[in-house]
């Protein structure tokens, strides 16, 4: 199970990494193996204000539809158009070319309130 150290996560299988006041997020390799072969990646939120919490998108899987949550509340500045060809980038790489949005963060605070490596170990150990 790839966690990285450098990222933040959520108790829903997100992460996040932090670059100044934008945030690229994406689902985590637990939640990717979890949910099984990625076929299809939807994000119509953007340029949409979310709050922390609310759903950015969904994620199709061939067993499976889930939900994506907004680890903080921004708004969504990007959509990783690659995965509209490649889906499966979530299965490969999740926290490199599977990426799934970026995010002008408004409130750095939540970000500090989020799960670090360990902390999220013990999530998905549970």
């Amino acid at each position: 199970m790839d966690i990285r150290d450098n990222l933040k996560y959520t108790s829903d299988h997100e992460w996040l990494h932090l670059d100044g006041d934008v945030a690229t997020i994406g689902i985590t390799d637990y939640a990717q193996k979890e949910l099984g072969d990625v076929v299809f990646v939807e994000v119509e939120t953007e340029g949409e204000n979310l709050d922390q919490g609310d759903t950015f998108g969904t994620i199709e899987a061939v067993k499976t539809v889930s939900d994506m949550y907004m680890p903080v509340s921004g708004e969504v500045l990007e959509f990783n158009e690659e995965l509209e060809d490649q889906p499966e980038l979530v299965n490969k790489e999740p926290y490199d070319s599977g990426w799934i949005v970026k995010v002008k963060v408004t409130d750095k605070d939540q970000v500090a309130n989020l799960l670090g490596p360990d902390e999220y170990k013990k999530v998905i150990e549970s």
